[in-house]
């Protein structure tokens, strides 16, 4: 059972494999191939946009903490200046806070910065590659395309095309079946001729009387003939010339027959 289940398991692949080549065409294919890449071609961009965008919003976080940074600082020097210690001090502090966010978010900028220079850098690349596949897409594409053309043209020059071979075939079947029916019609005629087949048309039909009569006037025809060769070996140029003038010894025999009834 086991062996039978993998016998079946080949036999389907084989026919699938089979059936898939049939409906495979390489430019669908190349087609699919070009759209694929340029979906990754987009997703691509689309990081290069999230990157860059990532990257804007920490320049503007990193814009707003130097200000207040500057700011503190102005701050702190004016409530020194009119003897706050306390508050320049504060001010200060919170300067250095916000110092230690400008230089993690810095960090974190280069990093994005890195990054988006490394995607736009593979973009390019990409599509590059994109543009170059293209140009060779259509170039197998128009080649495939004429090889086709030429393919199809000498089959049909050739006669092993599908179409030609269906045109071929259909002639086939008509002179096989002009010629049948022409050795059919032939066959009816000679049964006719030699009458082994009545005609049941009537058109050309005899009575048996006159049937008999035909063919005993065959027959005389024949005997009729028969004996003015005989008259003509036997006798000589007399009886050859009364041969030829009088037609056959049959038509003058009846003449003779009364002249020995008279002799009795």
């Amino acid at each position: 059972m086991s062996g039978v289940m993998k016998r079946m398991g080949m036999i389907f692949r084989a026919k699938a494999n089979k059936a898939l080549d049939r409906a495979e065409d390489p430019r669908e294919t190349l087609d699919y191939s070009y759209q694929k890449q340029l979906e990754l071609l987009q997703k691509v961009r689309r990081g290069v946009a999230d990157v860059a965008t990532s990257r804007k919003r920490l320049e503007l976080q990193l814009n707003q903490l130097q200000g207040q940074s500057t700011k503190l600082e102005d701050q702190g020097r004016k409530a020194l200046a009119l003897g706050r210690e306390d508050l320049a001090r504060e001010a200060l502090s919170r300067r250095a806070s916000l110092q230690q966010q400008v230089s993690d978010l810095e960090v974190q900028h280069q990093t994005l910065q890195g990054e988006e220079e490394k995607l736009t850098l593979a973009a390019q690349r990409l599509q590059a590659k994109v543009d170059a596949f293209r140009t060779k897409k259509e170039t197998i594409k128009a080649t495939y395309t004429a090889a086709q053309a030429q393919t199809r043209i000498a089959e049909s020059f050739s006669g092993i095309s599908e179409e030609m071979s269906d045109v071929g075939l259909a002639i086939q079947r008509a002179e096989d079946k002009t010629a049948q029916l022409q050795a059919r019609a032939g066959a009816i005629d000679e049964l006719l001729a030699s009458g082994a087949l009545d005609d049941r048309s009537g058109l050309g039909s005899k009575d048996d009387i006159q049937a008999e009569l035909d063919r005993l006037s065959g027959g005389s025809d024949v005997e009729l003939e028969l004996q003015r060769m005989k008259a003509e070996l036997a006798g000589g140029p007399a009886d050859r010339q009364q041969a030829i003038e009088g037609g056959a010894p049959g038509d003058a025999q009846p003449t003779q027959t009364p002249h020995r009834f008279d002799k009795q």
